[in-house]
């Protein structure tokens, strides 16, 4: 069947516009006649594209690079080094800030240098309201996490005042999201809310200007209704072919393994302007609508934190994704800066015959012999049987495996896992990845002194059945649809619910974010009953958003689906586990 998964989704916006083009986006500035123009740039933006084109369309008197005010590669480099670490997957928590990375003496200079100026003086970077001062006119220029990483690739982009083009993509990652990320979101939410425009630069030499009265109006309406993000696909050395299908992707590629269609800190959103569509991060959102979004006590307990993922594993003709587990909560935050850590579980969105999953260990394993044969394997690539010490258990489309902390776990080939998880999603300690290398031919890090701290070797295969194996627990049912509680994990704060229907089914977010998956079924409609919204259509395979501020809606099969029976899968936080899990 011919695929309906939309890969751009769209929230149209009313009542606003939006500038198209460096030539009307120039004319629009000069409307003003403003002395001095700071563009504050996320790292990542093409600085050189915005100074180039306001060189040509405005002609300033002076024109700063914010770089040329930085302090040097070298000290830049030793300030963030106990923070980037050598290790190579993972850092700890920045507390820095953006005027660290400056020197208070030359920020007065360039101060001092604009101020003598009597004609446009126009500064562009990060750090471009530090050196304007006071400008005449602010613009934002934001760039989505994904298409950063996509300019890592490419050696287009560099790290925070460094101008490190070709080191790895895994360790201009590790930088950014240790701390570039944290240094500017904490600097965009202190100014945002200043700013005159915002600008979308992401496609090359296509920039779209809007007021930012539009952009928090249009984050306004967004809350409103239900809403997706953009999803993203990347391969992987296990990666598999379902998505290709499903999710109607490059059929070129070797293969997709990872697809991310609910990790607000990575995603966009796209906002729709009559015929101009502007792309911002959509972690804006949980940035500047955190209430509205999340609710009062998930916001209270998180921050400006979104706290659920949703994302595929596709292993479908490809392979085993690793062995691996994930650190407690008190390790996380000692070794790594996270105040909470990624417990998860995995729903089986499709399977053949012979999917299985890794999960807990073998009654009577000895840990320093398994460690002792994971570091024999790492160390003399000599493989791991991992069937002596991991319990294998065969799994089928609709199972819901929950992976608390600490449990070793690995799904294995020929399935489709929707992951659902806590949010901190880097930290993954891989134990075992099957001798293979990943896609640019070294082998994927292993991390097994961090694995062994964090392993809980009593989680063996009769506790594992008991408590985290497809559990089930029935709700309630009524004409036409039953809800159930699954994946049950009493130490998680994720809650999920699954409803089997065939007829309309009444949801309440009951003030808290609700993340929802079709999991079955060709399309569905999400309404709302008092027409606060208007009618949502969801596909197949589709993860969308609806916050807290919604209230009732309702979800009912549509289109092919009609009379056929659907199933969602619903994720949201267990308000009762807040204050023993997370930030505040």
């Amino acid at each position: 069947m011919k695929s309906n998964f939309n890969k751009f989704p769209v929230v149209e916006i009313q009542d606003h516009h939006c500038m198209a083009g460096w030539e009307n986006i120039a004319e629009q500035l000069k409307r003003d006649i403003p002395k001095v123009i700071a563009v504050e740039c996320y790292p990542g933006v093409f600085v050189e594209e915005i100074i180039t084109s306001l060189q040509k369309f405005l002609n300033p008197q002076l024109l700063v690079n914010t770089q040329q005010a930085m302090k040097s590669e070298h000290e830049i480099a030793a300030m963030v080094q106990p923070y980037v670490t050598d290790d190579p997957v993972f850092g700890y928590i920045a507390p820095l800030k953006l005027e660290d990375y400056f020197d208070p003496s030359t920020i007065a200079e360039f101060q001092n240098q604009i101020a003598d100026i009597n004609g446009c003086t126009v500064v562009v970077g990060p750090g471009a309201t530090l050196l304007a001062k006071k400008p005449d006119l602010t613009i934002y220029a934001d760039m989505p996490r994904w298409e950063i990483q996509m300019r890592y690739r490419k050696n287009t982009a560099c790290n925070l005042g460094r101008f490190n083009y070709t080191d790895s993509f895994a360790y201009q990652y590790k930088h950014a999201y240790f701390v570039d990320w944290r240094v500017c979101d904490h600097y965009k939410k202190r100014i945002l809310n200043n700013c005159n425009f915002v600008l979308d630069t992401t496609l090359l030499n296509q920039p779209k200007m809007i007021s930012a009265t539009a952009l928090f109006d249009a984050l306004q309406q967004t809350v409103k209704a239900p809403f997706r993000v953009v999803p993203f696909f990347d391969p992987g050395p296990w990666g598999g072919q379902w998505l290709k299908e499903v999710c109607d992707l490059d059929r070129s590629l070797p293969n997709y393994a990872w697809g991310f269609d609910c990790v607000p800190e990575e995603n966009s959103l796209l906002l729709g302007f009559g015929n101009q569509v502007v792309e911002i991060p959509s972690i804006n959102l949980v940035f500047f609508q955190s209430e509205a979004l999340l609710g009062k006590q998930v916001y209270d307990g998180f921050g400006d934190e979104f706290p659920i993922r949703f994302d595929f594993l596709d292993t479908m003709e490809g392979g085993n994704l690793s062995l691996q587990v994930h650190p407690l909560k008190e390790y996380i935050k000692e070794k790594f800066g996270m105040p909470y850590t990624q417990d998860e579980s995995y729903y089986m969105l499709d399977t053949k015959e012979d999917a299985f999953v890794y999960l807990g260990l073998k009654e009577g394993v000895d840990p320093d012999s398994m460690m002792q044969q994971l570091e024999i394997a790492q160390n003399d690539q000599i493989p791991f049987d991992a069937e002596q010490y991991v319990q294998k258990w065969p799994v089928r489309k609709h199972d819901h495996v929950s992976i608390p902390a600490g449990t070793v776990h690995c799904s294995g080939a020929n399935s489709v896992v929707l992951e659902i998880s806590a949010t901190p999603y880097i930290f993954t300690f891989k134990l075992w990845d099957w001798g293979r290398m990943g896609l640019d031919g070294k082998p994927r890090p292993i991390s097994l002194e961090h694995g062994r701290n964090v392993i809980q070797w009593d989680r063996t295969s009769s506790w594992t059945k008991e408590n985290i194996l497809n559990l089930t627990e029935p709700v309630a049912e009524g004409d036409g649809w039953r809800e159930e509680r699954t994946g049950l994990d009493a130490s998680s704060f994720i809650e999920t619910r699954r409803h089997w229907f065939t007829k309309k089914v009444v949801h309440h977010t009951q003030d808290v974010v609700n993340v929802l998956n079709l999991v079955d079924g060709r399309e569905v409609i999400v309404e709302s009953p008092d027409l606060s919204f208007e009618p949502y259509i969801i596909h197949y395979a589709e993860t969308f958003i609806v916050p807290a501020h919604v209230g009732a809606y309702t979800i009912t099969p549509y289109g092919e689906s009609i009379g056929k029976e659907c199933v969602t899968i619903k994720a949201s936080v267990r308000t009762n586990m807040i204050t023993n899990k997370v930030l505040k």
